[in-house]
């Protein structure tokens, strides 16, 4: 890692950011890439002083020519808020942003990694989820954009693989959430913390019965930097997440009573194509990169509620 030159697409958003910040402490150069339309300048400000720290606006659907080791492509809305904004431009990001940092990666013969995600699973039919289970996927439904982008891009990852032996990481993200998270993202972790804080209704959609699995930030981080020092025989997938589930009613109650808020749950009907279950089954992440959580929820919670509470009292 010492010396090496390395580009972090998304890198001022919730997750690139300390994954810059990782990199930095391994004596890497980084380059920060970041359109800014979910990811913030704050969230890598304290960065900026550091001189092997870049930090350049860029648009990843545009080619860029640089010289870099690494690549780290996480640049895409990964919230159904963001994503649906403006579903063209999402699965341009995905497709369009994959095919130029593709084209980067060959010219320059660099490892590059994927921030895939557990929603290329969909709904799905299998619980848990392991990564040889192919999904169960709207293709025309208002997720589809983030989902299928997400599937065309890993398709596009594995052909560069295999056609142009380029050395490929591909990761599915599950449900990560900590400092740094956007407050206004639609995500249930910040949407229950910053509506406790208010005082305002907890707003469930669905029943609450709904599971998810939530990994904390820097659990996701180890595993992300232990998954691109492995060899070039371990392109993935591999899925990188919490297999701890629990259901969106007591993650609310959770987060309610770490907050001590008097705040009421309130239930909504539930989005189109939402998924009912989602855990992923970690047993290759174990296998491969001797890796697995360490931060309970709860006090990923406190951490992710402190940082909250700070910044929107600034």
């Amino acid at each position: 890692m010492s010396d090496s030159r390395i580009l972090v697409t998304g890198g001022a958003g919730f997750l690139g950011s300390h994954l810059c910040e990782r990199l930095l402490k391994e004596d890497g150069e980084v380059l920060c890439l970041d359109n800014y339309f979910t990811g913030r300048r704050r969230n890598v400000a304290h960065l900026i002083a550091d001189p092997r720290f870049e930090l350049m606006r860029h648009d990843v659907t545009f080619p860029i020519y640089v010289e870099v080791d690494q690549i780290y492509n996480l640049a895409c809305p990964a919230s159904p808020i963001h994503y649906q904004h403006d579903p063209v431009q999402t699965t341009k990001t995905s497709v369009h942003g994959a095919i130029n940092m593709l084209g980067l990666a060959k010219r320059c013969r660099a490892r590059i990694f994927q921030a895939s995600t557990s929603e290329v699973y969909g709904d799905p039919t299998v619980h848990p989820q392991p990564e040889d289970y192919w999904g169960n996927v709207n293709p025309i439904g208002p997720r589809s954009c983030y989902d299928e982008g997400k599937r065309c891009a890993e398709t596009l990852f594995f052909d560069y693989h295999r056609q142009h032996r380029l050395d490929v990481k591909v990761a599915r993200i599950f449900n990560t959430y900590g400092p740094r998270m956007h407050p206004n993202d639609g995500r249930v972790v910040s949407n229950f913390i910053v509506q406790a804080l208010k005082g305002e209704e907890i707003t469930i959609y669905g029943d609450g019965e709904q599971t998810r699995s939530f990994c904390y930030v820097s659990d996701l981080i180890e595993a992300i930097v232990r998954f691109m020092a492995t060899g070039r025989d371990v392109p993935g997938p591999i899925n990188l997440g919490n297999p701890a589930e629990c259901t969106v009613t007591e993650l609310a109650e959770t987060i309610l009573r770490l907050t001590d808020s008097g705040s009421r749950i309130v239930y909504r009907p539930l989005p189109a194509d939402d998924p009912r279950q989602r855990q992923p089954d970690i047993t290759k992440a174990r296998d491969v990169l001797g890796w697995e959580p360490k931060v309970g929820l709860e006090d990923g919670l406190k951490e992710t509620i402190a940082y909250f509470r700070s910044s929107l009292t600034n």
